[in-house]
């Protein structure tokens, strides 16, 4: 496996109010955690600019308008209870979301088997008219409409295991069967989505984790649920919602995984891309609060898709 990391130069633009939980330090924690030795055969490259005007693929054509009419000249301003935008977070927006565009260049050009892109804000929860817990564009979604319209992807898989469920890309693709979602994530907990009777045309899969449920839950869940479900779409490309405040250290939720449930995700992940994508994947960074657990996490999540399971 060629594993590329795409990494943010800008990722500090985005600013948030001091004690915030979505900081610029997160990233700082990722790129640290693999600047290792063992990380020494991934791909790197900087993210670049890219097109803000493909959100218009997922959002509303005024969308954009509402994140630059409400960021400030200079500053910081609050958009909900949780979400802020600063002068420099459509700068920072913009190249996550060409970070993201490149992963996926590279790895459906045949570049590299996968990609793990180390980018900030995160992106699950904004909706097609509406900026949310920490998000400001959905990101994920946008690669994945770039899929299709720019590589012809007929079926495009994204799965998300961040704690929270992710209200903002089941809402695009909730009447598009061409695009399956899936969601772990623990329940009853922010933003309040995700019950499993919300199916969508058929593409949704949802799976609500008691707290305290551990990764025995959510490795049952995965092999009896998502996966299964997953397998039978066959997507043409896989992407991740990778999540990692279901880490047992994450402040804001309780599922209290370990480090090897993310690295025994991935692999699973990584059997199903070989069966049906050519191993194809794009990896999305969006939750994970705690530095130390946030870091680990990471580690065992790149270095599986580097090196399976």
């Amino acid at each position: 496996m060629t594993t590329l990391l795409v990494s943010q130069p800008n990722f500090a633009d985005h600013r948030t109010p001091k004690g915030h939980s979505e900081r610029a330090d997160r990233i700082v924690a990722v790129n640290e955690a693999l600047s290792g030795r063992e990380f020494a055969g991934l791909v790197r490259r900087d993210a670049p600019y890219g097109d803000l005007m493909l959100a218009e693929l997922v959002h509303d054509r005024h969308y954009l308008q509402i994140l630059r009419d409400a960021r400030p000249a200079e500053g910081i301003r609050q958009i909900d209870a949780d979400t802020f935008i600063s002068e420099g977070s459509m700068d920072a927006v913009a190249v996550g979301l060409g970070g993201a565009l490149a992963a996926l260049d590279a790895v459906v050009m045949g570049e590299v088997s996968n990609a793990f892109c180390a980018i900030r804000p995160p992106g699950h929860h904004a909706e097609i008219a509406k900026p949310m817990g920490f998000c400001l564009i959905n990101t994920v979604a946008i690669v994945a409409r770039e899929a299709q319209r720019k590589y012809g992807a007929d079926r495009v898989a994204i799965v998300d295991f961040d704690v929270h469920h992710g209200n903002g890309t089941q809402d695009i693709f909730a009447d598009d069967p061409s695009v399956f979602y899936a969601s772990s994530h623990q329940m009853p907990l922010y933003p309040g989505t995700g019950s499993p009777s919300e199916t969508g045309v058929g593409n949704i899969v949802n799976v609500g984790l008691p707290a305290h449920s551990g990764g025995a839950a959510m490795r049952e869940a995965y092999e009896s649920k998502i996966l299964p479900a997953l397998e039978r779409f066959a997507p043409d490309i896989l992407l991740l919602s990778a999540g990692f405040d279901a880490h047992y250290r994450d402040p804001l939720a309780q599922l209290e995984w370990v480090d090897e449930d993310f690295a025994w995700l991935t692999g699973k992940f990584m059997d199903v891309a070989a069966k049906c994508c050519g191993n194809r994947i794009v990896s999305l960074l969006e939750g994970g609060y705690d530095l130390k657990g946030l870091a680990s996490g990471v580690q065992h999540h790149v270095s599986t898709l580097m090196n399976g399971r």
